[in-house]
C-alpha cells in the first residue's frame, strides 16, 4: 500500500477539524434548515432601503460555500454561493456567541455554512 503525504493546507485543515471536534463540534454539520435563498432574499428585499429593511425586522437562513473572506477586529463579512448566487454575510462580535464568532474567524474559503440572522443593508 503506498501512502502519500498531506501538503500544508490539508494539514491545516485537518487540524481545525479536530479543534473542532475538541470543542464537541462536528465539523461536518449537522441537518440545518435554510428558508431562504439568495435569489429570494434579493428578489423579494433588493426594492428596500437600508431603513425600511431594519424596521421590517426579517429573519432568515441560508446556506452556501464561503467564496470570500474578511475581517477585521471584532467584525467581518463573507459572500456565501448558493445555487443561485451569492449573498454578504456581516459578522460582529458583540451579536455573535463567542463561540459563533471564533467559528467564524477559523472558517475557510469552500467551507460550507449555514448561516441565521437579521437581514440588514450595510
Amino acid at each position: 500500500m503506498e501512502y502519500r503525504t498531506l501538503n500544508d493546507q490539508e494539514l491545516v485543515r485537518r487540524q481545525k477539524m479536530e479543534e473542532l471536534r475538541e470543542k464537541g463540534i462536528d465539523p461536518f454539520g449537522h441537518a440545518f434548515k435554510r428558508t431562504a435563498t439568495s435569489k429570494s432574499l434579493k428578489d423579494a428585499y433588493d426594492k428596500y432601503s437600508k431603513e425600511e429593511l431594519a424596521e421590517m425586522n426579517i429573519h432568515a437562513s441560508l446556506a452556501g460555500r464561503i467564496m470570500t473572506k474578511r475581517s477585521k477586529g471584532k467584525a467581518g463579512f463573507m459572500h456565501i454561493q448558493d445555487r443561485y448566487g451569492q449573498f454578504q454575510i456581516y459578522c460582529r462580535s458583540d451579536s455573535l456567541s463567542e463561540l459563533d464568532f471564533e467559528l467564524f474567524k477559523k472558517s475557510d474559503l469552500g467551507d460550507i455554512v449555514g448561516i441565521e440572522g437579521l437581514l440588514i443593508r450595510t
